[in-house]
């Protein structure tokens, strides 16, 4: 290991890791116990979904995000994969919305509710059939919306538009690698994927473990790595850098990490032996900080570093220890951390030996706290998508739309914003697949039939809600099916009595759950107590009967 000087210059030199207590874990979750080098959770702002085990098909849990402690066994579940879930990620322009694959074959899309999984889910809202062999690799387009790349064992990588009406989509929109002439090569066969910034190159490894440059749009293979000294397992974009990152392994098997020029990757930039352990790195880059995160599978450490454009590049700030081994890492988006208490970045380890998931929060120590800090938070990638995937698919290219991390502070979107309401009627069809699943369409009556109808949007939601539905109610129609578009949709959904009284329901279990876990608490007490006091009660009874009988009462009195 090549020696480093202690003493630079870094705000983030004093970084540490504070996990979380068990109270604001997740505690007995059931996790995977596949053997594919994935992250098996994925986190945003809303909810958190981790790849679960189970007997016969697969599934995974989706929790809120602030649903920590005890997780019940019986806790619904996305059920709807026949064979084990491979691996899942969350929509980064929906928070409602997740992708899975399996080793059924297919990919699937699913919609979560705003109240989370209340029953097990089993209807996806888009099924992708392309792949003949299992799915071990997806990912979401950084900048387009609606754009989902899989990668199978069939030496397939397919670019999926998951916008298609289509409930089962069978024709991807991109062919990137595939067979040719019944001859399967060995750099279709992919084991890690990354992004640059606008989308417009993917950089992977594959099975030869070599590392590649690929145009996403015509899978033309632009750079290959001739490096001998280095086995690529996981592969990274350090955006803003320039840079193309890769942990592996050495000719000697050591764990290595190599930096790469994306547009020569003929030798590499810089390349340093970490250790001997067997476990798989997995890096994480965070552009706005420049701070680098490898996490070893099996390992219980985290090291932290950073990187610069002047060599030597990468700098070793320090690491995190624990004696727990993680089996996978999720990642919170940074328009998820917590600002007041100089949060840069956060883990959710997966400890499969508790049935625990951790949070594991990056902290940057300050005087003053519960400050925003301007240094720590510039301006990050937001949650809005900077194009459509028509838009990318014809050649357009564009950064991410940058969003400020300042509580109340709003920045323009720079690109016309999509329309509202296709992003309405995803977020709501998992909520009509649950409630009514005899619906298969928000707008299922004939325009002719609803002219008539006026729909009531008063300030007093009740009042509203009422004369809207006896409006439809008179005349015969479907309330669900009246709907004119997705706007019409909502405000019957958030006025409908029995919507409210659903969520006051949910409230009313959590405040149940929680006097229960009190009085359990003092149950053991209160018995004690209660036999004490009968116990006296009875022989004071017993001392006065025989007082009486012999005449010699006694002095003290006894209550009624």
């Amino acid at each position: 290991m090549s020696w480093r000087s202690s003493f630079r210059c870094s705000k983030f030199r004093h970084v540490f890791g504070k996990p979380a207590n068990k109270e604001h874990s997740y505690d007995g979750v059931p996790i995977t116990r596949s053997v594919h080098d994935n992250h098996y959770c994925s986190a945003n702002p809303r909810f958190i979904a981790v790849v679960t085990e189970c007997a016969g098909g697969g599934s995974f849990l989706v929790l809120p995000i602030h649903h920590t402690g005890r997780v019940d066994p019986q806790h619904p579940r996305v059920c709807g994969h026949s064979g084990r879930v491979l691996d899942v990620k969350w929509n980064p322009f929906d928070d409602h919305c997740v992708a899975s694959c399996s080793e059924d074959c297919t990919v699937k899309i699913w919609d979560i509710p705003n109240c989370g999984v209340q029953q097990n889910l089993t209807r996806a809202r888009k099924t992708l059939i392309g792949h003949s062999r299992r799915v071990g690799l997806i990912e979401w387009h950084p900048t387009a919306e609606n754009l989902l790349l899989s990668s199978a064992y069939d030496y397939k990588v397919l670019l999926w538009d998951v916008s298609q009406v289509d409930a089962v989509i069978r024709y991807p929109a991109r062919v990137v690698l595939m067979p040719v002439h019944h001859r399967y090569p060995s750099e279709t066969l992919l084991i890690s994927v990354s992004f640059n910034s606008d989308g417009s190159r993917l950089a992977v490894s594959s099975k030869d473990r070599r590392v590649r440059v690929l145009d996403p749009r015509t899978g033309k293979i632009l750079q290959v790595s001739s490096s001998k000294s280095h086995r690529a397992s996981k592969v990274l974009y350090i955006g803003g850098l320039k840079m193309l990152l890769s942990t592996g392994s050495s000719p000697w098997n050591h764990r290595q990490i190599v930096l790469w020029d994306p547009d020569d990757l003929s030798e590499p930039l810089y390349e340093e032996d970490l250790d001997g352990s067997a476990g798989v790195l997995f890096p994480f880059y965070d552009p706005d900080t420049h701070m680098l995160y490898l996490a070893g599978k099996g390992d219980g450490n985290i090291r932290f570093y950073e990187l610069s454009a002047e060599k030597p590049y990468i700098h070793f700030l320090t690491e995190f220890r624990s004696l727990l081994p993680q089996k996978g890492l999720g990642v919170m988006p940074k328009r998820g951390l917590d600002v007041g208490a100089c949060e840069v970045f956060r883990f959710y380890r997966l400890i499969a030996v508790k049935d625990l998931v951790e949070p594991l929060s990056m902290i940057v120590p300050r005087k003053e706290s519960g400050i925003f800090q301007e240094d720590l938070y510039p301006m990050t990638a937001g949650n809005w998508a900077a194009m459509t995937a028509q838009e990318w698919l014809s050649g357009v290219n564009r950064d991410p739309v940058l969003m400020s991390l300042k509580p109340e502070t709003e920045v323009p979107n720079p690109y016309p914003k999509p329309p509202a309401e296709r992003g309405m009627v995803r977020q709501l069809s998992s909520l009509r697949f649950q409630m009514c699943p005899a619906v298969d369409a928000v707008t299922g009556t004939n325009q002719a039939d609803l002219d008539h109808i006026s729909i009531s949007r008063s300030p007093d939601h009740q009042s509203g809600s009422v004369c809207l539905f006896e409006a439809f109610l008179e005349e015969g129609v479907t309330p669900l099916c009246a709907c004119r578009n997705a706007l019409d949709f909502l405000f019957l959904i958030l006025n409908f009595p029995g919507f409210q009284l659903l969520q006051a329901f949910y409230r009313q279990q959590d405040e149940i759950r929680g006097l229960k876990e009190q009085l359990s608490q003092k149950d053991v007490s209160r018995q004690a107590v209660v036999k004490f006091s009968a116990t006296q009660w009875w022989k004071i009874r017993h001392h006065l009967f025989v007082s009486r009988i012999t005449g010699k009462e006694k002095a003290w009195m006894i209550p009624d």
